[in-house]
């Protein structure tokens, strides 16, 4: 696609779109940004930019009469792609892009691109490392941070990009052929934005939708949804399984991680999960998924095994902080739904005090609260979500429920509730929207307070 002296409007002034504006700079486009917010400070934005020749600003609204000056519309994965405004582009034929789609077009050598409503990141960063174990020039990209625009013109033929993919982004691409695919679970999620859960399950299946069977898409046995897709996938499916025995595959049975099939009589155990460094069955499934990338991706057993055996979890996963006064205190800030907190509480081997709620995303909590399984000695919950999280509770039975009106009040409860041999878990179980910048501003502020205690 030939981009010269051609002018696309990028919608959004975050890393999204800061990345897609860069991007097309080099690729002689003349990039038009656009923020809603006509707050932005215009110098500010370009200094981030570049200062791209020919590049325009635009902030508050889009005339209506400009629409017909561009030649493709790149959106960040924020805005909703049945936004009303956009209509006014589609009936001019013009193609809605989003940043994947926008890099992929320009990118060399193979992509790994994972996606799932759980465990992208542990699983992207994961495969991330065994990669550059393995291969000389690799990049981690996508949802995880890291605009997959910085780089594709960096990439070569013997690349290897390893793209963590959220359902906002799956939501934009056409053309998009990742090499390696993986769908590692589907539970309900931004269903304000998918409005239905069969949408939201058809948006994660878009990873898959241009591969064909000499490619790879491992998927989760023991979630219905990836399982029924296994059946309809158009590359070459390879399961993982932490429940049952599989015939061909990579599965979990008593402790022990198992590859089945592969031409192989028997199967052959790899390693033991008290092993690794992470904790929680959730890992355990991540570890596989990433076994399961890394073998499609012809990297060596040894090479495998030895990183996840070094590997630490991420940050904001599940992640050990400290230990105060006898209690241990775990940061899970990603736990941005019921089903990624119920990750979370199922990690815990101690009477638990855990801080939930926040912005509301309209999930059901019922499954969370019954995951509690009587670990949970109080419920911290704030945020927007906490009167409906508290009722729910009390109708599990749940009765040391306790609201707070800030996040700082929240964890003063909770170090006066915890006793030694305790844990405090901040898995909330909602985006951290309202009070947050994102999850990660949530997560390093309980870590600057667990740091504090006792200062």
């Amino acid at each position: 696609m030939n981009l010269q002296n051609k002018k696309v409007l990028v919608v959004g002034s975050g890393k999204s779109g800061i990345g897609a504006v860069r991007l097309l700079g080099k690729l002689g486009a003349l990039p038009v940004l656009f923020d809603s917010n006509e707050k932005l400070d215009k110098e500010e934005l370009l200094e981030k930019t570049g200062k791209i020749p020919g590049m325009e600003i635009l902030l508050g609204s889009i005339p209506k009469e400009r629409e017909k000056e561009f030649f493709l519309v790149v959106i960040s994965p924020g805005v909703p792609v049945d936004a009303p405004w956009l209509s006014g582009f589609r009936a001019l034929n013009i193609p809605v892009f989003g940043e994947i789609e926008l890099a992929g077009s320009y990118a060399k050598g193979k992509v790994i691109g994972i996606t799932g409503t759980n465990g992208k990141t542990t699983t992207t960063t994961l495969v991330g490392k065994i990669m550059a174990a393995f291969y000389e020039s690799v990049y981690v990209v996508g949802n995880i941070g890291n605009p997959y625009t910085d780089i594709a013109l960096d990439t070569r033929e013997d690349t290897v990009t390893v793209a963590e993919i959220s359902s906002f982004q799956l939501e934009t691409v056409y053309d998009f052929k990742p090499a390696v695919s993986a769908i590692l679970n589907i539970t309900p999620d931004h269903l304000n934005r998918h409005h239905t859960m069969e949408c939201y399950v058809k948006t994660k299946e878009e990873i898959a939708k241009n591969q064909g069977k000499e490619d790879i898409c491992v998927l989760n046995y023991e979630d219905e949804y990836t399982r029924d897709f296994g059946e309809r996938c158009p590359a070459k499916v390879v399961f993982f399984s932490s429940k049952r025995e599989l015939p061909e595959g990579i599965y979990q049975k008593d402790g022990d991680i198992f590859l089945a099939g592969a031409g192989m009589k028997e199967s052959r155990k790899l390693m033991n999960i008290h092993d690794m460094k992470l904790v929680g069955m959730c890992n355990v499934e991540n570890v596989m998924a990433a076994i399961a990338i890394s073998m499609a991706m012809k990297v060596p057993e040894e090479i495998i095994l030895e990183t996840i055996r070094e590997f630490q979890a991420v940050e904001h996963r599940i992640e050990f902080v400290d230990t105060k006064g006898g209690v241990d205190y775990y940061n899970d800030s990603k736990g941005t739904n019921p089903d990624a907190s119920i990750q979370g509480i199922r990690a815990m081997t101690k009477p638990t005090v855990l801080i939930g709620g926040g912005y509301d995303k309209e999930s059901s909590y019922d499954e969370w609260i019954e995951a509690f399984d009587g670990k949970v000695k109080a419920l911290v919950l704030i945020g927007q979500t906490r009167e409906k999280i508290a009722a729910c509770a009390r109708r599990h039975g749940i009765q040391n429920v306790i609201l707070a009106d800030t996040f700082g009040e929240a964890f003063a409860v909770c170090v006066s509730q915890a006793e030694p041999g305790d844990a405090v878990l901040l898995s909330p179980a909602c985006a951290s929207w309202g009070m947050f910048k994102d999850y990660e501003e949530r997560g390093r502020m309980f870590k600057e307070l667990v740091e504090k205690i006792g200062v």
